[in-house]
């Protein structure tokens, strides 16, 4: 990490000649501009800098698209501000001379974007804060390996890609040594981005591994988040491989993204532990309680893409039901820890979610349980996959179609947010709708 006068020290020494300036968006994705170092300390620093709005407003592939109300052909595709947060400034060792800071978004006749993701997670965490409470996160972001360049992948239609590791390397000691110079890597230039490492292991897909990070206060980690997904891509691409999050990149595991989540108190304290069944307090029992309320109205913030819904799968490590269980990987939420450290897993996200939705989401259904002082269900034994609980919904269209319908969603994170992802999902469904599929043609082209 940095401040601005250690940057302007290594500028004059000739030491950092680049710093990018980065918002994320829908989606989860870095996008900013590079800006010249003397330039960033001359006029950013002081002014900010400014980019388009299309930003929020558009789909995967940068296509402008139709029924944003922030954004539009009709209303011009002005400019938001970019609001650098100077307590995001680090180095990025994987690029030579290059430093990098997030920024919010501001509009340019002033306030924030409420829809930005970071601004929609700090509208939660000030609930919090009102409160007396803080949030701190951890995110688990597994991701499967290919020998083959991202132009190759590309090139080939992503069919027929060779992973790093032919068999299933779970906590094999011998299968992460396989791309040990990767994972090596990624660790240590993590670790001089200002990230925490703790550990890497396999994972079941062949050449899906996870590399883990110490948990942090909510933003801290929601930025980290989206900082290491660029940079392990990058470092990856360095090395002539590539990598990928996606929620489900074949019919085995799933890449997911389990996000554990505790609070304290102002002054340091854990609240979530005290004398209650399990160790709960009464506020943990609400604010698990609360997670389970609102799990099927906020999967949308969860599970973002149409492809995400391809984990839920019984048998699968993936979450079916909602349910909450003590150390039971078969529920939705599994609490784990002891003492300070209790706090509840959400296993419902995917590598492929936007980590500061996700969070938003969590800390407003805790909040909702925590303001009705809702009653906690008891605890799920056995196997969730085949109880009759609730299950989470199993398509986008049924997920975005809950969180439109859900007035928890619009008091927590207002119509304008609500309407705003609910166009994204329309959009990506509609777009969906209009593709013919691999999967089409095999089972159509001759035999019907």
């Amino acid at each position: 990490m940095l401040t601005l006068t250690e940057l302007s020290w290594k500028v004059e020494a000739g030491l950092v000649d680049t710093v990018l300036v980065a918002v994320t968006d829908m989606q989860g994705r870095l996008q900013g501009k590079r800006c010249a170092a003397r330039y960033f300390l001359d006029e950013v620093v002081p002014h900010a800098t400014e980019a388009c709005n299309y930003l929020l407003a558009v789909d995967v592939d940068m296509t402008t698209v139709a029924g944003y109300a922030m954004s539009s052909w009709d209303t011009g595709y002005g400019d938001f501000v970019l609001k650098p947060d100077f307590a995001t400034l680090r180095l990025i060792p994987w690029l030579e001379g290059t430093a990098l800071v997030l920024c919010d978004l501001e509009f340019v006749d002033g306030g924030p974007v409420p829809q930005s993701p970071r601004q929609i997670l700090k509208a939660q965490l000030d609930r919090l804060t009102e409160r007396g409470l803080r949030a701190f996160v951890g995110t688990e972001l597994e991701f499967i390996v290919f020998e083959d360049t991202y132009e190759q992948a590309w090139n080939g239609g992503y069919r027929n890609l060779t992973p790093s590791n032919q068999y299933n390397v779970d906590y094999s000691m011998l299968g992460t040594s396989r791309i040990e110079p990767l994972l090596r890597r990624i660790r240590n230039q993590m670790a001089g981005a200002g990230l925490y490492v703790e550990s890497a292991k396999g994972e079941c897909n062949p050449g899906q591994h996870e590399i883990a990070f110490r948990y942090d206060e909510a933003l801290k980690t929601c930025d980290n988040h989206s900082i290491y997904k660029t940079g392990a891509k990058e470092i990856a691409a360095q090395e002539g491989k590539s990598l990928t999050f996606m929620a489900k990149y074949n019919e085995r595991e799933g890449n997911s993204c389990h996000i554990h989540l505790s609070l304290r108190s102002k002054d340091g304290k854990a609240v979530l532990a005290g004398d209650r069944p399990h160790g709960f307090s009464p506020l943990m029992e609400h604010f698990v309680a609360g997670q389970l309320a609102c799990l099927r109205e906020f999967t949308y913030l969860l599970a973002p893409n149409i492809n995400s819904y391809k984990r839920f799968a019984p048998g699968s490590f993936a979450p079916t039901a909602v349910a909450w269980g003590v150390d039971n990987r078969t529920c939705a939420l599994r609490v784990v820890g002891h003492g300070e450290s209790l706090r509840p897993e959400n296993r419902v996200p995917g590598g492929d979610v936007n980590p500061y939705l996700a969070v938003a989401a969590l800390i407003a259904a805790g909040l909702h349980g925590i303001e009705n002082e809702l009653e906690l269900e008891p605890e799920f034994k056995g196997n969730a996959y085949n109880s009759d609980k609730p299950s989470v919904p199993l398509t986008l269209r049924d997920a975005a179609d809950l969180f439109g319908r859900s007035d928890i969603a619009r008091a927590a994170f207002g119509a304008d947010v609500v309407d705003h992802y609910l166009n994204a999902a329309k959009i990506e469904l509609a777009a969906f709708d209009a593709v013919v599929t691999d999967w089409e043609k095999i089972r159509g082209f001759e035999r019907l």
